[in-house]
């Protein structure tokens, strides 16, 4: 239901709009001058308001000038019984919405209020999309949602979908901590998505990422003239998240000055913008995510105490992906089916003895670590291939036993498919190093990008540099082809 906010010195005049639009369905306040209403806009957070033009004081142009400096989004409608050209040309230069002559019908009243509304959710749609546009993985591929985001069928992962149901049904401020790479914003994401704030703007902010002012300017925008290069007012993520959740990524890397201001924000639900003194209140749930010893930081003086205490009202920790080594199976079955719809390429699946390998490797880089994996080997599995051999994926898996990769790699087969006769089309796999799998795997993936290096290397994950200084050895002891 939409809130309206009337605005009119005249009592009769305001009890006359505000039963016409109540009859439409609309949650009204009203206030009888400019004052009140600009405290009623920080308190209530309306979607649109009615003012008259003449009134005492304040005029209903000077609100629409102040209104400006809070929040460019909120759609205001002017009224007068002293309708003129010049009069509408100010108000609406001044930033109203639109300009109504008194005496005016409900009926005019009422569509014009619902098309500032809609213009008013266009803008902030445009705003949130253009502040998840810079964020790290904000671009999600179809997929599941809420708890079905978390795939796989260990007792870890169980256990951790309980939680996350249980959490999601409330309002709290979340803490998820874990490595790198275990999936902290995913199961943030899974938490909004199965949350009562679902269909509400799920917004980041990557805290280790930013400078001290950025990261406040982020969080909670600023007004035009606040510091150099503030050209124009911006509306920060506690502000565009509004009725949403804002996930704060690596909070523990926040300066004590902005810590400050955050802790505020959760005691008070309340913010100003950098450059204001106008206060804004903030309905957003926060969840802070952090991979490193909270506890510790707090001893040691780096983190707030008392933000820590603030932050971890429902306490997330994520298991490492080698302590549900179950889960891996699953994982790898859904990347590799995600990244072939993406890339538009025939179903692949990991050959067993190459899933033997991923289920015992200690994954150091976690789930991120597999998904780049999957991403590359589907890359470079042959076109014609239905499946994913060891021997392709071996390399990359630094801490796999000896013993395991050697019998799988035996057992996979042909790995090089050359475009020329120069190397044999079934080689001697038994025994060998990893740096001759490397080799082959490289030259694998030289001929399928036709020898493009720079294509070469970002489907194995190494740099160019890299790449042509092992190229340039090879070359020089004569044990790859001069052509590639």
């Amino acid at each position: 239901m939409r809130t309206i906010l009337v605005v009119d010195d005249k009592e009769m005049m305001r009890d006359s709009v505000a039963s016409t639009l109540q009859r439409a369905g609309m949650n009204v306040v009203a206030a009888p001058d400019a004052p009140a209403a600009l405290d009623l806009i920080a308190k209530k957070r309306p979607d649109c308001v009615v003012s008259d033009f003449k009134m005492p004081g304040m005029t209903g142009l000077e609100l629409v000038e102040k209104v400006q400096q809070i929040d460019q989004d909120l759609p205001i409608i002017i009224m007068t019984a002293f309708g003129s050209i010049e009069s509408a040309v100010k108000v609406i230069k001044a930033g109203a919405f639109d300009y109504l002559t008194k005496p005016f019908e409900g009926d005019e009243l009422i569509i014009t209020i619902k098309r500032a509304c809609e213009a008013a959710r266009l803008a902030k749609e445009n705003a949130i999309l253009r502040a998840e546009s810079g964020e790290r993985g904000s671009a999600q591929a179809p997929g599941p949602r809420g708890v079905d985001r978390l795939v796989g069928t260990s007792d870890a992962l169980s256990r951790l979908k309980e939680q996350v149901a249980s959490i999601a049904a409330s309002h709290g401020t979340v803490l998820i901590t874990g490595e790198s790479g275990a999936g902290k914003e995913v199961v943030a994401r899974a938490i909004h998505e199965s949350s009562p704030r679902a269909g509400a703007p799920f917004l980041g902010v990557n805290c280790a990422a930013l400078s001290e002012s950025l990261l406040e300017s982020e969080l909670f925008g600023h007004e035009r003239g606040a510091f150099t290069g503030a050209e124009k007012l911006r509306k920060g993520r506690f502000e565009l998240a509004d009725g949403g959740t804002l996930l704060l990524d690596e909070v523990s890397e926040i300066s004590p000055r902005v810590q400050a201001k955050l802790l505020r924000v959760l005691q008070e639900r309340a913010f100003e913008r950098v450059g204001s003194s106008v206060t804004i209140g903030a309905d957003v749930r926060v969840i802070a995510t952090s991979n490193r010893d909270l506890p510790r930081s707090v001893a040691m003086g780096e983190f707030r105490q008392d933000l820590y205490y603030r932050l971890n009202v429902l306490p997330v920790s994520i298991p490492a992906l080698r302590e549900r080594a179950a889960d891996v199976s699953a994982l790898a079955a859904h990347f590799v089916s995600q990244i072939c719809k993406r890339e538009g390429r025939p179903a692949l699946a990991f050959e067993a003895t190459a899933l033997e390998a991923l289920s015992v490797y200690r994954w150091p880089g976690n789930v991120r670590e597999l998904q780049n994996i999957c991403e590359r080997a589907v890359v470079l599995t042959n076109s014609k291939s239905t499946s994913i051999p060891l021997a392709l994926i071996a390399p990359w898996l630094r801490e796999t036993p000896t013993t395991v990769v050697a019998t799988a790699v035996a057992a996979a087969g042909p790995m090089v498919e050359p475009k020329t006769g120069t190397f044999a089309s079934t080689p001697d796999i038994d025994g060998r190093t990893l740096e001759e799998i490397e080799r082959e795997a490289i030259i694998r993936a030289l001929h399928r990008f036709d020898g493009h290096r720079q294509k070469t290397a970002s489907a194995l994950g190494i740099g160019v540099r890299t790449l042509g200084l092992k190229i340039k050895k090879w070359k020089e002891l004569n044990i790859i082809p001069p052509e590639l």
